[in-house]
């Protein structure tokens, strides 16, 4: 019997059954992220200055697009995001009317399974918003992938206890934007 997330050293790699793919990795510097059907596949870093932030965001838009109550992110750098395979399996949906901040978002699914599995926005130019559920190793959500930030405090559940811990930014909307179109 494979050790739960809880009891697992989280130095450690622990990818458990999850989803149809079982060819995720994690490195170092890098990992990988894959649909639930495994027809989709991203490499992507898990270390500045690939990675931008890692977040939680409870924003309307982020409730109805993952049909929960929020969503938990990381943003990464385009030019280390890297599709393995299926990204001609990814179908789109670009839409401005319901984002908070006005821009455009384009949605990246799955067209087997539907998985969501990242989102581009016009107001945040070179860099894609993953979401941590795609994220192959569990563990490296419990550690370089920890969510930093809490977005759209305003917007959260009245019934969701904090589900950040002590240390972490939140914001009662989006935070400063980071131009990422000239870093590294």
């Amino acid at each position: 019997m494979s050790p739960s997330v809880r009891d697992s050293n989280k130095s450690e790699s622990y990818f458990p059954l999850a989803g149809l793919a079982n060819d995720g990795y994690s490195k170092e510097h890098e990992a990988t992220a894959t649909c639930f059907c495994g027809a989709v596949q991203l490499a992507f870093p898990t270390e500045e200055p690939g990675l931008l932030n890692s977040f939680i965001c409870n924003c309307t838009d982020c409730r109805k697009i993952t049909a929960s109550m929020f969503a938990s992110n990381f943003t990464v750098q385009d030019k280390y995001l890297t599709h393995i395979r299926g990204q001609s399996n990814l179908k789109q949906f670009s839409q401005d009317t319901t984002v908070a901040s006005g821009h455009k978002m384009t949605n990246y699914f799955c067209q087997t399974c539907g998985t969501l599995m990242y989102r581009v926005g016009t107001q945040f130019p070179g860099a894609s918003i993953l979401r941590l559920g795609t994220v192959d190793d569990f563990n490296l959500v419990e550690t370089k992938l920890r969510p930093r930030q809490e977005h759209f405090v305003k917007d959260r559940a009245s019934w969701l206890s904090d589900v950040t811990a002590e240390g972490i930014e939140r914001f009662e909307a989006m935070p400063p934007v980071r131009d990422t179109s000239k870093t590294s």
